[in-house]
Formats: structure tokens, C-alpha cells, sequence
């Protein structure tokens, strides 16, 4: 069970790890043992998040998130397996934290009085400057 939040949780049985060799530094090591890590995560069919988190989810998955709904999340930043899952597994819930949280509502405000009054000013002290500048030219 993946905690996210107080009242999100993620059965293990809906989280899949994969282990896959891993490129880059390491010698001979990175062409015998299997250290990178894919987590995947069958969003479209998952019973543990809710359609709101599931439509956030999948707006910033971006390219993590395969055609048929399954989020991929690919973590090969350390020569070792158990640092590459807790990575993965650090992202995912990191990204699920992000998709359970709501979006505030934005609330469209207007200039204050004296702020529409002092954005004039500006706006006819820049145009006499301009203005006179032209004149001292001609």
C-alpha cells in the first residue's frame, strides 16, 4: 500500500516495477545487472483514484503517459536497484500528490481606483517626454 495523501492510498497490486538494464557509467556491471526501474501505473482502470484525480493525473503525466493509459515513470539515475525504486516510486507519488491536489479557483480582480489613476499619469508623463523629445530633433 503507496500512501499519497490522508486519504489516498495506492494497493501495491496496481503498481507494476519493472527492472531493465540501465545505460551509462558503471563498466561491466550496467551489461549484467538489471538496475534501471519502470514503475507503471494503469491509470484509466485504477479503482483507488477518484475521476477528478484521474483527469488531473492525466493532464500533467505529459509524456509519461502511454496511449492506452498507463503512466511510466522511468528511473535510472543510480547504479543501484533499491536507490532507482524508491526513486520511481518518490516520483510517482510526488506526481500523485500534485493530481489530488485542487487546482484554486483564480478570481479575476480589477485595478483599484488610484492604480487605473497613477497608470495614466505614467502614460501622459511618458508621452510629454517623448513629445518633447521629438521637438528639440526638428
Amino acid at each position: 500500500m503507496i500512501a499519497i495523501t490522508e486519504t489516498l492510498r495506492i494497493p501495491g497490486k496496481e503498481v507494476e516495477l519493472r527492472f531493465v538494464r540501465a545505460g551509462g557509467p558503471g563498466g561491466q556491471h550496467v551489461n549484467k545487472a538489471s538496475t534501471a526501474v519502470q514503475l507503471r501505473f494503469d491509470v484509466e482502470h485504477s479503482e483507488s483514484i477518484s475521476e477528478e484525480v484521474r483527469a488531473r493525473l492525466k493532464k500533467i503525466a505529459g509524456k509519461r503517459l502511454s496511449d492506452n493509459g498507463v503512466l511510466v515513470i522511468e528511473a535510472a539515475r543510480f547504479r543501484s536497484q533499491k536507490q532507482n525504486r524508491e526513486d520511481a516510486i518518490e516520483r510517482f507519488v510526488s506526481l500523485l500528490r500534485r493530481a489530488a491536489s485542487k487546482p484554486k479557483k483564480r478570481r479575476p480582480t480589477k485595478p483599484t481606483a488610484q492604480a487605473k489613476k497613477r497608470r495614466l499619469e505614467d502614460k501622459r508623463r511618458r508621452a510629454k517626454l517623448k513629445r518633447e523629445r521629438s521637438e528639440s530633433y526638428s
